[in-house]
């Protein structure tokens, strides 16, 4: 996926919007600050997501972090492959590294999400 065709939560999660279908992960920038990923907690399909509440969390020798939805809907598939083996995410956050499908109600992204520009900027300030 194109970093810059996504759309970006405050708190670093990405959404791709296809149809009703949204796929969601974790930035590159989240998972740099993360360092040395140890573990991830992915609900299972079938869960409803809400949007800005937790969905999970990913753990690494640093901290545990929560995930949050960017969207809402039902997990319909989870990146099992990622769960197994954190360095596809460490190494491919934007393509394999996907963490979770959503069958969202709305075929629109909730207006609080961040194009590729604003979030560069945030995280840049967020940097210093």
């Amino acid at each position: 996926m194109d970093p810059k065709a996504l759309k970006y939560s405050p708190t670093h999660e990405w959404v791709h919007l296809d149809g009703d279908i949204a796929t969601v992960g974790l930035s590159k920038f989240a998972v740099d600050q993360l360092t040395d990923l140890i573990v991830i907690d992915l609900p299972p399909v079938g869960k409803t997501l809400v949007a800005g509440k937790s969905f999970g969390e990913v753990e690494s020798v640093k901290s545990v972090n929560d995930l949050y939805a960017p969207v809402a809907g039902e997990v319909v598939a989870v990146n099992d492959a990622v769960a197994a083996n954190l360095q596809i995410l460490a190494e491919h956050p934007f393509d394999e590294g996907w963490l979770i499908k959503v069958k969202v109600d709305s075929t629109t992204l909730p207006a609080d999400l961040l194009d590729f520009d604003v979030y560069e900027k945030k995280i840049a300030d967020e940097a210093h």
